[in-house]
């Protein structure tokens, strides 16, 4: 008896140190977290996409705050949570929405882009000891020595150019250093990925031709996430110099019109260019069917496709709620930052090492479970070193990429810069 309490009473013992023992982080574990912690902090960690700027303009938010991640309102980066996050750069973007290509609308999308861009001049200016618009990739690497962050502009729908190709120096001479050509629509440039009320995908209009010889001009990257397939084929023949996709994801892991194919992903990689992977969870693994939310998001895709009216912020506020309401009614199940780094694993493999970056496209629907905002990133680093890259290929993925591609881009506008006045 006496025998059989004692196996008993050590096999409680062994059970309960095993069940401890799942519990509590093993030393792996922690060395793993350290280890990443360290790398992350090291290399310079560039995120190519967030939407803040639509935060910026609202008079009860304030971008030197942290703000609880936990609160849809609060948005997803603020600069207190970008520190905390290890976040050294972002591309902010300066975003409007599609409407008729009349002058009318082109009116209301400069005035809209100019004081997007007057804003992100403002909390430079008000923060000016914690953040600072940079221009280059030495400005990058300057301000995180300097423990600063920087912050990059980008424009996401070259809608806001209309049809005046001088505005585009004007951006420039703003701070603009990218711009997605179009958004869910087609516009004067090219034609959308997601938009096929014309059958047809007529791809690079002559204008767009011109936009993207402009962009080589001045040293602007040349954005093709959410342009169409042929547009995509069209802009890499036409352009002098690499170009990105700010935030996209692999066709072949998730069956998305905003995704690339290992097609594109190779003719991106040919040219230089780099994918910047995104974290929109439908972009990522394709959602479960759901008729109901299906049904709702193309009556509100109907809705706002036929909108004539003047799409100001208080527009945009109405309609992004009613679209994050669909989403609250009939939720999604949220990708995970395995299934994210995934989408790297197979960008690395197809287009290689130096052609792959992270483009979170946070406050514009980005966010996986794991990684919901900018805080979070360093779970990113975490699951690389898990797959087993190195810190010089981790360093290539956060930073390296984009700034090489970044550099030859301006590195070509000054050549052509240089031929043009020895002619």
């Amino acid at each position: 008896m006496k025998k059989k309490n004692l196996v008993f009473c050590l096999g409680l013992i062994i059970i309960s140190g095993f069940s401890l023992s799942v519990c509590r982080k093993t030393p792996d574990e922690e060395s793993l977290k350290a280890r990443a912690r360290e790398i992350h902090e090291r290399v310079l960690t560039v995120d190519t996409h967030c939407d803040t700027p639509s935060q910026l303009l609202r008079p009860d938010w304030d971008i030197g705050l942290r703000h609880d991640p936990g609160k849809r309102e609060n948005g997803q980066v603020d600069l207190p949570r970008m520190k905390e996050g290890g976040l050294d750069a972002a591309f902010f973007a300066v975003y409007y929405g599609q409407e008729e290509r009349t002058p009318e609308g082109y009116a209301r999308a400069e005035e809209q882009a100019l004081l997007s861009l007057e804003a992100l001049h403002k909390m430079a200016e008000d923060y000016s000891e914690l953040v600072e618009l940079a221009l280059s990739p030495e400005d990058a690497y300057r301000l995180e020595k300097e423990g600063k962050r920087a912050v990059f502009i980008g424009m996401e729908n070259g809608y806001q150019i209309g049809k005046d190709l001088s505005l585009l120096e004007l951006y420039h001479k703003k701070g603009v250093r990218y711009v997605t050509l179009c958004h869910s629509q087609d516009n004067d440039i090219c034609d959308s990925s997601t938009d096929r009320l014309n059958p047809e995908d007529n791809g690079l209009s002559d204008f767009g031709k011109d936009v993207v010889a402009e962009c080589n001009r001045l040293g602007v990257m040349v954005d093709v996430s959410h342009i169409s397939d042929r547009s995509f084929f069209d802009v890499l023949k036409v352009s002098a110099a690499p170009v990105i996709a700010s935030h996209s994801c692999a066709r072949v892991l998730c069956d998305s019109p905003r995704n690339l194919t290992d097609e594109m992903l190779r003719a991106l990689a040919s040219k230089g260019g780099v994918i910047q992977v995104c974290f929109v969870s439908s972009f990522v693994k394709e959602p479960e069917p759901n008729q109901e939310r299906d049904k709702a998001l193309n009556a509100l895709l109907e809705k706002y496709q036929a909108w004539k009216g003047p799409r100001n912020e208080a527009f945009r506020a109405k309609m992004w709620k009613e679209y994050r309401d669909v989403f609250q009614k009939y939720p999604t199940e949220m990708a995970t930052v395995p299934e994210l780094v995934d989408h790297i694993d197979h960008a690395v493999r197809v287009a290689g090492i130096d052609h792959v970056g992270i483009g979170s496209d946070f406050d514009g629907g980005g966010g996986v479970d794991g990684c919901n905002d900018v805080s979070q990133l360093p779970s990113i680093t975490e699951e690389l070193i898990r797959r087993g890259y190195s810190e010089e290929e981790i360093q290539k993925i956060w930073g390296g990429n984009i700034m090489r591609v970044f550099k030859e881009v301006i590195d070509v506008s000054a050549k052509r810069q240089a031929d043009y006045q020895k002619e």
